[in-house]
């Protein structure tokens, strides 16, 4: 696997990470948590060192699950975490809003260090800009953090660029992670470019736009009702069909190329800037493998300036999120 540096930090990660929230929150997990350890298992046996949680997913089950199973690989691997939300108060999933006062940030912080099982969290997110608090306050806390030890670096998630500059004017940000993919490229007006300019590495998570970029979600497919895509307007039949332009062009890309929509996808992003770390999700060996093959694909200058110009005759339709959480990001 090869690795690359989250921007000007030294903080060296597998090319594609793990997005580990899947196996314990959001809809039904596949498999039993020894299986699900296993599978973490294995991803670091094929090279991913670099893992995505939460405080949120589960809430902190997803943490716990992340914690045991890499215990064995302390100082290999990379682990992300956030802080952010208000949750509910019965411990039952979601949350109540969000809470990012530097009180509830070291309470994070303090719980997280035990259920992930180190002495140093390796990348702190704030999962969502809180309006109450100052951005700066945000980071003051955090660098308290760095400085103590309980925490080596710093993040954002779905921030501004306004957000990202105050706050790196505090603290260095190491990396920002918003969702970013062929279908959602908004980070591409501001946050992208900040990150550049100010040498901070970019986490895209859902890279292969929830599912629907595999090529294997359609009109046809129907969700849980614990699965989100249920509520996501992006997913509705009529919005699949016409999205679907996106994936003819992916397999006809493929059919070029010998690989596969799921590779395609990250690929891309890889092939965007060299501090473009994707984290897909996955639960299953099958869809592990295929995705770290992505790794491989190679995509010219050329090929990329063929991908954009056939990007701009689609309009993806659809919301990507209902407006209940669309209104959480920082735009």
């Amino acid at each position: 696997m090869q690795k690359r540096k989250l921007g000007s930090s030294n903080l060296e990660v597998s090319a594609l990470g793990l997005g580990c929230m899947r196996m314990s929150f959001g809809d039904a997990p596949v498999g039993t948590r020894q299986e699900m350890i296993a599978f973490l298992h294995a991803a670091v046996d094929r090279g991913i060192i670099f893992f995505d949680t939460a405080e949120v997913y589960g809430p902190c089950t997803n943490e716990e699950l992340v914690g045991e199973a890499l215990e064995p690989f302390r100082g290999q691997v990379v682990i992300a975490t956030k802080f952010g939300f208000r949750l509910n108060p019965d411990g039952s999933p979601g949350f109540t809003g969000l809470n990012s006062r530097p009180e509830r940030i070291r309470q994070v912080a303090e719980e997280s260090l035990t259920r992930l099982r180190v002495e140093a969290i390796d990348l702190f997110y704030q999962h969502r800009v809180d309006p109450e608090v100052p951005t700066e306050e945000v980071a003051g806390t955090v660098q308290d953090l760095i400085q103590e030890g309980k925490v080596r670096h710093f993040g954002l998630s779905e921030a501004s660029a306004e957000t990202i500059r105050r706050a790196h004017a505090v603290q260095p940000v190491t990396a920002v992670q918003s969702e970013y993919s062929m279908w959602w490229r908004a980070p591409e007006e501001g946050a992208l470019p900040t990150c550049e300019e100010l040498g901070i590495g970019f986490v895209p998570y859902s890279p292969l736009g929830k599912g629907f970029l595999t090529g294997k979600v359609d009109e046809s497919t129907t969700f849980a009702d614990n699965d989100i895509r249920a509520r996501i307007p992006r997913f509705s039949p009529e919005a699949m069909k016409a999205n679907w332009a996106l994936i003819d062009l992916l397999n006809q890309i493929g059919e070029e190329k010998g690989a596969t929509p799921a590779q395609l996808a990250p690929a891309w992003l890889l092939a965007q800037k060299p501090w473009i770390v994707p984290i897909p999700g996955s639960r299953k060996l099958e869809r592990l493998e295929e995705n770290i093959a992505a790794v491989d694909v190679e995509l010219t200058p050329d090929d990329l300036r063929e991908i954009d110009r056939a990007l701009s005759e689609i309009t993806i339709q659809g919301d990507r999120y209902p407006k209940d959480i669309a209104r959480q990001s920082d735009r």
